[in-house]
């Protein structure tokens, strides 16, 4: 399509990514694409798509997004989807009872640019359209994003979902300076690759320790450490100390194995 020398430059910024946690159809991974460019958004992630990519389908529905389409990033595991992010937020009708920040849109979008102001790499996970995201991926996310919905009528298209903080990120892009946003200082946030490193090193050594009992609730005590230490936003120094802090206990600063 050719631009009017006189039109404004497009806007297109690759934060915050979105990310389609297994996508089942490609006509509304094609409407997300098209919706997203809508509102100026570009990073697109597909984690497991169900159906073949490319997706003719998609480039069918995406009207001219063909670009966010190409150079949508496929993943077949969500720990590699979400490696490069410093902040995760999870898109979910239900809080599922966990202790975690509930954003609506609005709130949801004026954190987010202030996370980016600073030098974060957010990412917004989108679950599959029959039933969502389940909630051991909710459990990856250091906040949920919540949509304001009819609760007798809760049921949003996933383009729909995806298009409604698209609009609220493009309306906070065009309000006043970004509110003030947690920086641990010097050193950069950990990324998601980092912590979960980090958490399963820690979980490792609590089940060598036995510290999961009875163990069918270890699921359940995992998701509470990890929670705790999402909401702690760790920095990169911080977890490689942590990860310090775990070796010394169990093996020693020595490097010996720990005297039983």
């Amino acid at each position: 399509m050719t631009r009017a020398p006189n039109m404004p430059p497009p806007i297109e910024e690759p934060w915050p990514a979105v990310c389609l946690v297994r996508p089942q159809m490609g006509e509304n991974i094609g409407a997300v694409a098209r919706v997203m460019l809508n509102f100026g958004l570009t990073g697109l992630r597909l984690m497991a798509p169900r159906d073949r990519w490319p997706n003719p389908k998609a480039q069918a529905v995406a009207v001219g997004a063909d670009r966010v389409l190409d150079a949508a990033r496929v993943d077949w595991k969500l720990e590699d989807a979400l490696a490069d992010a410093t902040l995760v937020v999870a898109a979910t009708a239900r809080p599922r009872g966990m202790e975690k920040p509930v954003w609506g849109p609005r709130e949801a979008a004026e954190k987010l640019r202030a996370a980016i102001a600073v030098g974060e790499r957010p990412v917004v996970m989108f679950g599959p359209e029959a039933a969502g995201l389940e909630t051991e991926e909710v459990a990856r996310a250091e906040a949920i994003l919540t949509l304001p919905v009819n609760p007798g009528f809760a049921s949003l298209n996933l383009a729909q979902t995806v298009a409604v903080f698209a609009f609220a990120y493009a309306e906070a892009r065009q309000g006043a300076d970004a509110p003030a946003w947690f920086h641990g200082g010097d050193s950069p946030p950990a990324t998601y690759e980092e912590l979960e490193n980090m958490f399963l090193h820690l979980e490792s050594e609590l089940e060598r320790g036995r510290f999961f009992h009875p163990l069918d609730k270890a699921p359940l005590m995992k998701r509470n450490l990890r929670t705790i230490f999402l909401r702690a936003r760790l920095t990169q120094q911080e977890a490689q100390t942590m990860r310090g802090v775990i070796k010394a206990l169990t093996i020693g600063r020595g490097g010996r194995k720990r005297e039983d």
